[in-house]
């Protein structure tokens, strides 16, 4: 993509992505980031000018600059002279990067690449997780667990899924929690935004489906709680694969494509 072509995307988003013209570095930031996750710019794409990007924000160039510089240290930007700044390669993203999961939180879409790699994470550890949840899991991340599936459960008709997603991304973050573990709970809130990404996906792209689907989603949610609960690590680990094996029928991607090689701990 030329400069000119990345300053006319850029131009084109912004009429829908803010009603408001971001003056402030944090919002120019968050814009300009946002736009890459959702996929607007792909990897080794030229990125907007410095003088454009001032046109674009109405801002000063030390504004935009000190924007800039937040998007190059969180792995999305590289700044070369004679080069210009070019889109890093997705495999460069710090998407633990605190700023990153606040950028991904806000987006309305995602890049489908960017989808699969968060799949496969999900899809490597997650069966992990939930079967060192079954051998941790105490009374109170039980009870968190309920009340996540029981949200669940209220929601199942609900047309928007807003709701339904938002308990669906509490149930496995209260599995992450469940663990005990510094870092796995600690993994697990800082990828919440990303996760719930792929879980918004996963239920608008449900939505096609009938009620028989949703009651089949919830039931194997279920069967994960029921082996935490019951202390039956190998069979949270099964149940926890099939819930991932039935997003990925959602979502449409195929079980065999390289980047979702299933990789057990």
């Amino acid at each position: 993509m030329t400069d000119s072509l990345a300053t006319a995307s850029l131009a084109t988003d912004s009429a829908s992505a803010d009603d408001v013209t971001p003056r402030s570095m944090e919002a120019i930031a968050t814009c300009m980031a946002r736009e890459i996750l959702a996929g607007s710019f792909g990897p080794g794409d030229s990125f907007p000018r410095e003088l454009d990007l001032c046109q674009r924000f109405d801002a000063s160039r030390n504004r935009v600059r000190n924007a800039l510089a937040q998007l190059v240290s969180a792995g999305l930007l590289e700044r070369t002279a004679g080069r210009g700044t070019i889109v890093r390669e997705m495999s460069e993203w710090q998407l633990l990067d605190p700023l990153m999961s606040h950028w991904v939180s806000g987006l309305d879409g995602i890049n489908p690449d960017l989808m699969r790699e968060i799949y496969a994470f999900r899809l490597s550890v997650e069966p992990y997780v939930s079967a060192l949840a079954a051998m941790k899991a105490n009374a109170q991340d039980l009870a968190r667990l309920e009340r996540a599936f029981e949200g669940m459960v209220n929601t199942a008709n609900d047309s928007s899924r807003e709701a339904h997603a938002e308990h669906d991304v509490a149930f496995h973050e209260a599995i992450y929690h469940a663990t005990h573990n510094l870092v796995w709970t600690q993994l697990g809130s800082l990828l919440r935004p990303s996760i719930s990404q792929l879980i918004h996906s996963t239920q608008q792209s449900a939505q096609q489906h009938d009620h028989s689907h949703h009651r089949a989603s919830l039931d194997r949610h279920r069967a994960v709680m029921e082996a935490i609960r019951l202390r039956q690590p190998e069979m949270a680990r099964t149940c926890a694969e099939r819930v991932l094996e039935t997003a990925a029928r959602d979502l449409g991607f195929s079980p065999d494509h390289p980047q979702l090689g299933h990789r057990r701990f």
